[in-house]
């Protein structure tokens, strides 16, 4: 097999390894036959909730399942059909059978972060916290930088932002901002991002041109809909009130319509200023708040499950999960993936797929990477 379609067998192999890997092959397909004798047990449907629940579940693994045998059932027709082709000489079916390869190892790649975004919300919308770090000016910079590139990257792939909050810096950038992305799989594709980001870049603002570091965190959680219950009581919350920052007008910066809500319990605090009234902000940071506490609740279940097997990599810088290298020429390299971009202008949102879709296949297959300290 010539090296071209061999590259393309490589590649469709290697993403049903990472699909398996990440299903749990066994366990799926023991899973998808007890949610199909739970569907045909007539006592499920009584309790409709449960039922949409099981059926949720089902059809994710099914299309999961489904899907991956489909590509396998294809990978092994065109390889098939590649040796016959070699051996009876036909250059024209050869063709056909690589174009074949080709594409399907395009749909592999595509069918492999679908099922990656297989969980119970991340097809759902999201939003985006940003704070920047100690550091003043230049921090609060990049934490505009990292807003822009967000709302970029969403935009690029039809999805509708919303700036539900917002701080500005005293001289440049932005103390904080708070992200509402709609459309599909934004929480999905977003996740990865959680975590403590650090830029390296000869700083705009120091005259004496010296390289510094900054420092923003980035916390994604998911909009939460009627499918998961989330309770709150509110005697466990503080809601104070205070008036807009902004541009002004009749009304923003004249009544105390801005809500900021404190969940005492784990001190997760949300805020809404966006709306032109108290009562429409006091409910967007209600929503605020029910996905914060659901987030907050997986990030506990999964450092309980990965407290025995934490590693070195897991724990990284305390807890950066983005490490980007400004250097000249523009040429940024996120130290944590390994992605290196060249891209002219604003790179950082250009090449923002290829850092996320290398941080959701390093989370599944967990590989150690090695990163270089640049300070």
């Amino acid at each position: 097999m010539r090296a071209e379609a061999q590259a393309y067998v490589d590649t469709v192999k290697d993403s049903l390894a990472l699909l398996r890997r990440f299903l749990d092959w066994d366990r799926a397909l023991r899973r998808l036959d007890e949610l199909n004798a739970r569907v045909e047990d007539q006592a499920l449907w009584n309790d409709p909730k449960a039922a949409q629940e099981v059926m949720r579940e089902r059809r994710r693994l099914d299309e999961a399942i489904t899907a991956t045998r489909a590509i396998e059932s294809e990978l092994s027709d065109n390889v098939e059909l590649v040796e016959m082709a070699e051996a009876e000489g036909d250059a024209e079916m050869e063709g056909q059978a690589v174009e074949a390869l080709a594409e399907l190892a395009k749909r592999a790649e595509q069918d492999k972060v679908k099922a990656l975004l297989s969980g119970e919300a991340d097809a759902n919308d999201s939003y985006i916290e940003i704070n920047a770090g100690a550091g003043g000016t230049e921090s609060q910079d990049w934490a505009e930088m990292l807003q822009r590139m967000y709302t970029r990257w969403a935009e690029r792939h039809g999805m509708k932002v919303e700036l539900v909050d917002y701080h500005a810096g005293e001289q440049a950038g932005i103390k904080s901002a708070t992200l509402l992305v709609k459309g599909e799989g934004a929480y999905g594709y977003a996740k990865v991002e959680s975590g403590v980001h650090r830029l390296v870049r000869i700083s705009p603002y120091d005259s004496s041109a010296r390289r510094h570091t900054s420092f923003s965190s980035v916390w994604v959680y998911p909009v939460i809909d009627d499918s998961i219950d989330i309770e709150i009581n509110d005697s466990e919350l503080r809601i104070d009130t205070y008036r807009a920052s902004g541009a002004g007008g009749q009304h923003i910066n004249t009544t105390d319509s801005a809500v900021r809500i404190t969940h005492l319990p784990t001190g997760i605090v949300v805020a809404c200023q966006n709306q032109r009234s108290q009562h429409k902000n006091k409910a967007e940071a209600y929503n605020q708040l029910r996905a914060r506490l659901y987030e907050h609740e997986l990030r506990k279940r999964e450092e309980e499950a990965n407290t025995i097997n934490a590693t070195k990599t897991d724990i990284g810088w305390g807890h950066q999960i983005r490490s980007y290298v400004l250097q000249p020429y523009q040429l940024v390299k996120d130290l944590r993936t390994g992605v290196t971009s060249t891209s002219p202008g604003d790179v950082l949102d250009g090449d923002l797929d290829a850092f996320m879709a290398a941080a959701l296949s390093q989370r599944v297959t967990g590989e150690a990477v090695e990163v270089e300290d640049v300070d």
